[in-house]
């Protein structure tokens, strides 16, 4: 039997809250979790730091993002495209 060796790739979309790095931009994802307990619905954002090049992206567009290598510290994910602007 043999093992596959491909590795799903990460996507996500979000909305993009600063611009102000050199090649960096942060996108905010918002996610709705439900709370193990009590059962409610519970809104969760998170921030990644994402490596960007492409210069006319501005805070508040939506844009998609995939996972990659470390590039930083904190920066281990790669701008995709812009799906929607402001």
């Amino acid at each position: 039997m043999e093992k596959s060796n491909k590795k799903t790739i990460k996507q996500w979309k979000g909305t993009v809250v600063s611009t102000k790095m050199d090649k960096t931009i942060v996108v905010r994802v918002d996610s709705i979790k439900f709370h193990p307990r009590y059962g409610k619905k519970i809104a969760i954002s998170k921030k990644y730091k994402v490596h960007c090049v492409n210069p006319d992206v501005k805070a508040g567009d939506i844009v998609s993002f995939v996972e990659c290598r470390p590039i930083s510290r904190d920066k281990r994910w790669r701008f995709v495209s812009k799906i929607e602007k402001k």
